[in-house]
């Protein structure tokens, strides 16, 4: 953590980020142009999403790192952190200047301190619950700006909404303990569980690193977190040992009192649900228990922002508001449905995301063959979690995987893909292994047939076999 700031006047100040098209550090830019700094930045040539999005904010980049891009009126540099001075020439001559550097997490932080700011944590969840919060507080004009891990479809695709700067509602990640940078009236915990163990040494570091970020929380803030899920209600309870102070609201099927879900039937594609407090049944067009925990999660953090505002809140507004959520870019998302097929894409890397996934659309589609393809992230984590990545795909009636998506921390593990398919086959009546995903693809055009649903799953690259399977039953090739 820095001890560097950036002011909270941010007009005219220029402010240069390496890696800018990075989906936080594009959310990033967008909410301090918006501030009235200058942007410019860097990246590599490799095309994203954001691209348009910087595009449009006339925000200029230069594809490809030189320390002869750095401008020579910048005050400020964010980075992204996969960038170093050891593998980045850039970073490297940035940190020889006499200038504030942020990692992302930090220049969050520093924005975060001059705001009403809400953190939303948890090991899975986050992205979502940010997204849904967000189109609520849209819906209902509050002042907020938000900053989710995702493009969300009510924010134009974009992971960022600027509707004001009364309050900031974002996403805090958990590895490296990245979120302590933040500073939060209010945390949103969704869930603990292991996860990230090439950096944590186990759950109980896991779990400290969370405590340490609870406990970050001023007197009378306030922590909004799952009682369905064990390790957020254990970790709510220790931090009430220490700091009685923080006021607690749990939501969930096993919760008390206002946010105490009651599960509805599911019908013509809707999930609808009912909250104690509240004489409403919610609706949410998003398949799966897991989203209805996330809607009650955004729900509880829109009505304690509303007590800031000392308003009563809206109901029946805040319902359509989550109404309207048709959710985030690989979030369940849908690609489109062509020749009875329907394509989906979700980014869920972990044991508990895919098997919430893929119970969510089973029983959201209980005629259809649900094929999933997934390719799993990261070495250690499919090690660590091997046995419960094996038996996550029950409720998927066919299999496909890949080798093991690399990241720039790890290059090769004890296990690889194909010890993931043999396990795999242990729990499961249909599975199938292709090493590289783009030798799967004659594999699916001669086995999808209408009334499919066909999804990607991962943190990987093989969404990519989905977009070319789209691009084939649109009948524009490959």
């Amino acid at each position: 953590m820095t001890d560097q700031y950036l002011p909270s006047d941010l007009e005219g100040k220029h402010i240069y980020f390496i890696g800018i098209k990075g989906t936080g550090m594009t959310a990033l830019a967008e909410i301090f142009l918006a501030r009235g700094a200058v942007i410019s930045g860097s990246d590599t040539d490799e095309k994203f999403y954001t691209d348009k999005i910087l595009d449009s904010l006339g925000i200029t980049y230069t594809e490809g790192f030189s320390k002869d891009n750095l401008p020579g009126d910048m005050g400020f540099i964010v980075h992204s952190a996969a960038y170093s001075a050891a593998n980045n020439e850039e970073m490297k001559e940035v940190l020889s200047l006499n200038l504030p550097v942020f990692e992302y997490s930090e220049a969050l932080g520093q924005l975060s301190k001059a705001i009403f700011s809400c953190g939303i944590s948890g090991v899975h969840g986050k992205t979502t619950t940010t997204a849904m919060a967000g189109t609520i507080l849209k819906h209902i004009n509050l002042p907020a700006t938000i900053l989710a891990g995702s493009g969300v479809d009510s924010f134009s695709g974009r992971s960022s909404y600027i509707g004001g700067n009364k309050y900031f509602v974002a996403e805090t990640c958990e590895y490296k303990r990245h979120f302590l940078n933040f500073h939060p009236e209010i945390i949103v915990l969704t869930n603990i569980e292991p996860d990230h163990l090439d950096y944590f040494k186990d759950y109980n570091d896991i779990e400290d690193a969370f405590i340490s970020y609870m406990m970050l929380l001023p007197t009378g803030g306030r922590l909004i977190y799952c009682s369905d899920d064990k390790g957020s209600s254990d970790a709510a309870l220790k931090v009430n040992k220490f700091r009685p102070d923080i006021r607690q609201i749990a939501y969930g099927e096993t919760a008390l009192h206002n946010y105490k879900i009651s599960l509805a039937e599911k019908k013509d594609g809707i999930s609808g649900f009912r909250l104690d407090g509240f004489d409403c049944e919610f609706k949410l067009k998003i398949p799966g228990k897991h989203m209805v925990l996330d809607a009650a999660a955004a729900i509880a953090l829109t009505v304690s922002i509303l007590e800031e505002e000392n308003r009563e809140p809206d109901i029946e507004a805040i319902a359509a508001g989550l109404e309207s959520f048709t959710g985030s870019k690989r979030r369940s998302e849908i690609k489109g449905e062509y020749k009875g097929i329907l394509f989906m894409d979700d980014y869920g890397h972990h044991p508990t995301e895919i098997a919430a996934t893929l119970k969510g659309l089973r029983e959201f589609y209980p005629e259809k063959r649900i094929i999933a393809d997934f390719m799993s992230h990261t070495y250690s984590r499919t090690e660590a979690l091997f046995n419960d990545f094996a038996s996550s795909f029950g409720d998927a009636d066919m299999v496909v995987l890949h080798k093991i998506y690399s990241s720039a921390r790890e290059k090769e593990g004890r296990i690889n893909g194909w010890s993931l398919f043999e396990e795999t086959k242990k729990n499961h009546n249909e599975v199938y292994y292709f090493h590289e995903i783009e030798d799967s693809f004659n594999f699916y055009t001669k086995l999808l047939k209408e009334n499919d649903l066909f999804i990607t799953i991962g943190a990987g690259n093989n969404w990519i076999i989905g977009e070319q399977l789209v691009k084939y039953y649109k009948g524009e090739g490959k």
